[in-house]
């Protein structure tokens, strides 16, 4: 069983930065896309950014477009998420994910939410205003 372990997240003031990492904990899953969302307070949980895990493509949701950078370390399988210029709206808890699935790979890249097999626990990012 494939466990996300995601770290990073904090208290900050608006216009700071945060970086988020995420470890999957099997070396030898295979990974197609790698995503982050996140879930504000009354909020359904929606699509951030996404990986590829081959390319090193990225997409990103409109909301975070310019501020925030999705980076990734094959040989440690990790994803990381550079957040800048954060405003009291990205308020959230943070949910790293995981595609496995080949055959889901364009679903997961466009922020599929059903299309990921493994979520990690999630890291509270608080932007104080």
């Amino acid at each position: 069983q494939v466990q996300l372990v995601e770290s990073g997240g904090g208290l900050v003031q608006a216009g700071d930065s945060l970086r988020l990492s995420c470890v999957a904990s099997e070396r030898t899953v295979s990974v197609n896309v790698m995503g982050w969302f996140r879930q504000g307070p009354g909020k359904e949980r929606e699509f951030i950014s996404a990986i590829n895990w081959s390319d090193g493509v990225t997409n990103y949701a409109d909301s975070v477009k310019g501020r925030f950078t999705i980076s990734r370390d094959n040989a440690k399988n990790t994803v990381n998420l550079q957040m800048n210029s954060l405003k009291p709206e990205d308020t959230a808890v943070y949910y790293c994910s995981l595609c496995t699935r080949g055959t889901y790979q364009s679903r997961c890249f466009s922020g599929a939410k059903y299309a990921y097999d493994y979520w990690g626990q999630g890291t509270q990012v608080t932007v104080s205003s």
